[in-house]
């Protein structure tokens, strides 16, 4: 199965888009993740919704708007209404900010180990 993180922006306008994304996908959606971070100081969030595989094809996208979304604010209690919306509950993390990282594709290995390790995405078989 191909596992891919597919990055709308950063939380502003975008997280709009994953709002929508999630909604007219809910009979796929898996997980709602906020991964919380800390960036001078200020508490971050990267909001993702994880939807489970399409019938064919075996690829399991994780939208996500990287850490723009501050916590609390009026964009996490969008996402919050979500949740309820459809029925899930927002799983939550610490992790690095993905400053901490060279790459943006390392923070992105980073998070996929997170998200096997806690059952959350199937391992690679």
């Amino acid at each position: 199965m191909i596992q891919r993180f597919i990055e709308l922006g950063e939380g502003y306008s975008d997280i709009y888009e994953l709002l929508e994304i999630a909604r007219s996908n809910q009979n796929r959606i898996s997980q709602l993740l906020c991964l919380k971070t800390d960036i001078n100081g200020r508490s971050q969030a990267s909001l993702l919704v994880v939807l489970h595989p399409a019938p064919e094809g075996n690829f399991q996208p994780l939208y996500l708007c990287r850490e723009g979304v501050p916590v609390p604010s009026k964009r996490y209690e969008l996402f919050e209404d979500l949740a309820r919306a459809v029925e899930k509950d927002i799983i939550t993390f610490d992790v690095k900010s993905s400053g901490e990282f060279q790459e943006k594709e390392l923070y992105y290995h980073y998070l996929t180990g997170i998200l096997r390790l806690n059952y959350l995405i199937p391992p690679l078989i």
